[in-house]
């Protein structure tokens, strides 16, 4: 080495630099999720396109809405006033002075307090099921909701759906009872048996009499037409996904039964009724049923189509848990064998939660499409929203007016079966047990 060579040693790091502008922040996102390949390319763009295009035919449209008018006509003079002669604009002022028959139907509207009450109440009903961090004392109230809920649509005295509760209430405790000294066959015969007494025979009755008799307490009564639009939708839609749930679990546990009696009639029940439409089945609900009830029986008719729409949601959910049982590995149910566990215990502790958390998305989807479907109940003459817009629709003072009732239906179906499509991934991320 000669005496003109030189040495360089770094005394002190390079400051760390900023990472190129492509790999952090929104660029980095669109780089990786929309433009990644050219076939995602010409898919962003075309969807741009066509969200663009939506934009600017409905957007002009609903920003020159009229909501206070009386008429179809007044609306289009005043949109013609204001933004130019011939130009139109979304006629809102049908929903305003329409919005509380599109929720409540003919419901008096002195009474509306009740409807709202009753929804209210659900929802504290609903919560602690929903959300298990709430107090499990709340469990109470939600079994004797559907009662309350009754009472406070339905109206007049408060005795039927204490009677009601107290008889559900007595005929639990017998099949209980009866369950653990003589096993569950002959108790849940003896319920069947009791069950049938306490709501057909003059036991409830007499009760019921004696109890207005002492301490009479009722609010004004209602008829089925007085309850109509959202209202009734919610109350019919909430009542089938509540009850076919528990009753589908039940249908999918006897298919699967070694006994073969209980095997047949769930097996017969389930195939029927899913190679029924459910239009029939209401139809069956609103001219059919009455025929098979004791004479002089007199049963609602949105009581009857409840009953339908619950068998016929029990009928898919029995198939969507059958799924998730056969999911399970064999080594579920020698696991439970192998801890001394009974049939039930297994069920609830082991067998069923895994089952139900791999039917989740099928489940909500089944009660979102029930929910949806509750609108079929057009055709047999209740006035659901549907009805209830063409009915409007039918006022002269209305009369071409088309997408803003539609357009306020829709979002009041989106917001419960969006809330419902979101409390499921809530559900899955919470019972997540892997790392994937």
């Amino acid at each position: 080495m000669t005496e003109t060579s030189s040495f360089y040693v770094r005394s002190e790091m390079i400051a760390q630099q900023k990472p190129p502008m492509s790999q952090v922040g929104a660029v980095r996102w669109m780089r990786e999720n929309l433009f990644s390949s050219p076939l995602n390319t010409f898919l962003t763009l075309a969807s741009i396109y066509v969200v663009y295009f939506i934009v600017t035919l409905i957007g002009p449209w609903l920003m020159r809405s009229v909501w206070d008018a009386n008429s179809l006509q007044e609306c289009r003079q005043i949109a013609g006033a204001k933004y130019g002669e011939g130009v139109e604009g979304a006629c809102f002022a049908l929903i305003r002075e329409r919005w509380n028959q599109l929720l409540f139907g003919f419901y008096p509207r002195d009474l509306y307090w009740r409807p709202v009450l009753a929804f209210v109440l659900m929802l504290v009903a609903l919560a602690p099921v929903l959300f298990s961090g709430l107090p499990r004392k709340m469990l109470w109230f939600s079994t004797v909701y559907p009662a309350v809920g009754f009472w406070l649509l339905w109206g007049g005295s408060i005795w039927l759906p204490i009677s009601i509760v107290a008889g559900l209430a007595a005929t639990g405790y017998i099949a209980m009872v009866l369950a653990a000294r003589s096993g569950l066959l002959i108790g849940t015969l003896v319920a069947v048996a009791a069950f049938i007494l306490i709501f057909f025979a003059p036991l409830r009755e007499l009760f019921q009499s004696a109890m207005e008799t002492i301490l009479p307490f009722a609010i004004t009564k209602m008829q089925s037409d007085d309850l109509g639009g959202f209202m009734l939708s919610l109350t019919i839609g909430i009542s089938g996904i509540v009850f076919s749930l528990p009753i589908g679990i039940l249908l999918a546990l006897g298919r699967q039964s070694d006994m073969p009696l209980v095997k047949i009639i769930c097996v017969g029940f389930i195939e029927i009724i899913r190679g029924v439409p459910l239009i029939t089945l209401l139809f069956t609900a609103s001219l059919l049923l009455n025929y098979f009830l004791p004479p002089g029986t007199n049963f609602d008719i949105i009581l009857r189509v409840i009953i339908m729409v619950t068998l016929f949601a029990a009928a898919y959910m029995a198939e969507v848990v059958r799924g998730g049982l056969a999911a399970l590995p064999r080594g579920q149910y020698e696991a439970a064998d192998a801890l001394g566990l009974t049939y039930w215990q297994a069920q609830q502790h082991i067998i069923m939660p895994q089952a139900l958390k791999v039917s989740i998305p099928n489940i909500v989807s089944n009660f979102i499409g029930l929910f949806k479907d509750t609108t079929l109940v057009i055709f047999i003459g209740l006035l659901d929203p549907l009805a209830l817009v063409s009915a409007i629709r039918a006022d002269t003072a209305w009369s071409g007016t088309y997408w803003e009732p539609i357009m306020f239906v829709g979002t009041l179906f989106f917001i419960v079966c969006f809330s419902m499509s979101r409390y499921s991934m809530y559900l899955e991320k919470k019972l997540k047990t892997d790392h994937r």
